[in-house]
């Protein structure tokens, strides 16, 4: 199944004229000819950008979610291959309704129309997995319903097999390949593109994000309604907004854009530093903005989470990092073993100042992240930095925060809007507020276990007498068969004697 399904691969690529890129490397020119052959080149008249994007869809899930990440990338991509890419981000080519109705009734076991009191067959959005309609329930609330595409888990099964072949391909022939763990890479991405197939799921990850934002001034949840919901069908709150890529309608509606894009970075660093847990698909077509200025987020079906010991090493590298504080930089990298204990730490200080040094006190106009991403992958590989799978997520996230303050203010400054917040959540997790606050979260606990201690003082000092009088039990018959084989030695001598004077 994975040679059929990198055949298909590589005969799209051929379609839609893709090869011209590969093949123009002057080592491949020589399998040109051999792309000319193909029948089916009709489409090459497109426009490129178009023919990459007919030819994500033609592919399925896994590559439209990568051109949905590059069209996030304007400043890594020509102006004709991001704005055509941002076609994928909320119009990819929905399934027939017919398929959907049949779904729903086979899911309830009755009439769409007897579940809904209405129900619209034309969807309203598709996307790479799943595609959502409209519908009234039976007491008059407005809802929206996301139903997964038909046959869609062995599509992403046979990619996910061809990327993790790929993956271990590289670790063989590429020297950086096991640096960057590419094989965990895949794994982690893999176990995110499983619990996007489970709507079940989805729903319980939009309860929780809902819970960590209820009645937030920054950003709108919507409410999931669990009597409707199935491992195939999520249904939701309705919520109307304006997508976050409308710039201009926004300004129409009077609408911050500067706010707006600090805003964003307040929600991102909200999630990662004060929950742990964040919304991990952050892509234009999932973000809108209601008429009150607030984001609106929807599909929840690829989150992370972070652990407290991974939210303390981000938080101290981005303090030092925006306080330009390499050495710290450099040493965190050490003391959390992502770079070897003999890494000279002033060569390793050296190397981050030479490549962030440049973009301080810059808008994100004038940063060539491109550039800089080459650069930091260049300085990781000189001084053997590991790539940890568990924050690939947040990496990825962080580039579409990003991408989005570029397309909303082309002059924020991401430093200067990120650090106050950092500064104040680090107060508050190690200075004297964290301290109390800490005490007061384990106070519970404490008032259970404090009126346990007599007895399981008691307890330990029982258990360490037994403890004592074993020991000692077990040292008697040990030193007892040392004694019992230096008698039987003794008496073997004196027997082996007796035996030697009789025969003399």
């Amino acid at each position: 199944m994975r040679f059929f399904r990198l055949l298909k691969i590589i005969l799209t690529a051929f379609r839609f004229g893709l090869d011209e890129i590969l093949l123009s490397q002057t080592r491949l020119r020589a399998l040109k000819a051999i792309s000319l052959l193909l029948p089916f080149r009709a489409r090459l008249k497109l426009p490129r950008a178009v023919r990459l994007r007919l030819a994500l869809e033609a592919l399925g899930p896994i590559f439209i979610k990568f051109g949905q990440m590059l069209s996030t990338r304007r400043d890594l991509l020509a102006q004709d291959f991001a704005d055509e890419l941002a076609w994928l981000q909320d119009r990819v080519p929905p399934f027939p309704s017919e398929q959907a109705i049949k779904l729903l009734e086979t899911v309830y076991g009755r009439s769409v129309y007897e579940v809904f009191l209405e129900f619209e067959s034309e969807p309203v959005a598709s996307a790479s997995v799943a595609q959502v309609h409209y519908a009234i329930l039976q007491d008059g609330t407005r809802a929206a319903v996301k139903i997964l595409r038909p046959d869609i888990a062995p599509v992403i099964h046979h990619d996910v097999a061809l990327m993790e072949t790929g993956a271990w391909l590289l670790e063989s022939i590429w020297l950086d390949g096991k640096r960057l763990k590419l094989r965990e890479v895949v794994s982690e991405f893999a176990r995110h593109l499983e619990d996007e197939l489970d709507l079940i799921r989805e729903a319980a990850n939009c309860s929780q994000l809902r819970r960590n934002f209820m009645n937030s001034p920054l950003l709108l949840v919507p409410e999931v309604y669990w009597d409707y919901c199935h491992p195939e069908v999520m249904v939701m709150e309705r919520v109307i907004g304006t997508p976050i890529s409308h710039v201009a309608t926004l300004r129409e509606k009077e609408i911050d854009i500067p706010q707006l894009a600090r805003m964003g970075v307040e929600i991102f660093f909200t999630q990662v530093f004060r929950d742990g847990y964040f919304h991990a698909d952050m892509h234009p077509g999932n973000i809108f903005v209601g008429d009150d200025g607030r984001y609106i987020a929807v599909d929840f079906g690829i989150m992370g989470s972070l652990s407290d010991q991974d939210k303390n090493y981000l938080a101290q590298n981005f303090l030092a990092f925006f306080r330009r504080d390499y050495r710290r930089v450099a040493q965190a990298h050490i003391e959390a073993g992502w770079a070897p204990r003999n890494t000279r730490v002033d060569d390793f200080e050296a190397a981050i100042r030479a490549v962030c040094e440049p973009i301080f006190d810059r808008p994100l106009k004038e940063i060539y992240f491109g550039r800089i991403l080459l650069r930091l992958f260049q300085a990781s590989r000189q001084f053997n930095v590991e790539i940890q799978p568990q924050l690939v997520l947040l990496q990825k996230t962080l580039l579409n925060v990003e991408g989005l303050g570029r397309d909303l203010d082309p002059d924020l400054d991401l430093w200067k809007t990120a650090k106050p917040f950092l500064e104040s959540w680090m107060d508050e997790q190690i200075g004297m507020r964290g301290f109390i606050s800490h005490m007061q979260k384990e106070a519970p606990n404490w008032a259970t276990i404090l009126p346990q201690f007599p007895r399981l003082i008691h307890y330990n000092l029982g258990q360490e007498r037994s403890q004592n009088l074993e020991e000692k039990l077990a040292e008697l018959v040990a030193q007892e068969k040392r004694q019992s084989k230096l008698l039987a030695l003794l008496a073997a001598l004196i027997a082996a004697l007796l035996l030697t004077n009789i025969y003399l």
